[in-house]
């Protein structure tokens, strides 16, 4: 709190009512820095170790669904674990039967490369058009 000292205002010694800002700004600063910090380890996780390519990512508009494929053959949509035959319902039922949905495949390197085609048959012979792989870039 402060003490006014302009003499021409009739309240000579009247406290100050400002808000100091300049925390408020600094909290929100470190806040955002988190944040940004933070949000690219965001991603689906289900641990899977990703090919390596030399090719672009795809542009995207859309939030796609993931169907991940570990080292054991086990089948996860986004991080939860579904059977083969559940596999085209759930997905189904996550994108309320709209079948141009774009869904991401992430296979495990060490994976029979059979599994995976399997996997993105099914999708695509169940009408899903948008069916991608998903590898990890060369540095």
């Amino acid at each position: 709190m402060g003490v006014n000292l302009n003499k021409s205002s009739s309240r000579s010694n009247s406290p100050i009512s400002e808000i100091n800002v300049t925390p408020f700004v600094d909290v929100m600063l470190v806040l955002l820095i988190v944040f940004m910090v933070t949000a690219p380890m965001l991603t689906v996780g289900v641990p899977v170790n990703l090919p390596e390519t030399n090719a672009d990512s795809l542009p995207d508009d859309n939030e796609p669904l993931t169907v991940s494929i570990n080292a054991k053959g086990e089948i996860f949509v986004q991080d939860t674990r579904v059977g083969y035959s559940d596999l085209v319902p759930k997905l189904l039922a996550i994108s309320k039967n709209r079948t141009d949905t774009r869904i991401y495949v992430r296979g495990d390197k060490n994976l029979n490369y059979g599994r995976v085609i399997d996997i993105m048959g099914n999708l695509s012979g169940n009408g899903f058009t948008k069916v991608a792989l998903i590898t990890e870039t060369k540095r």
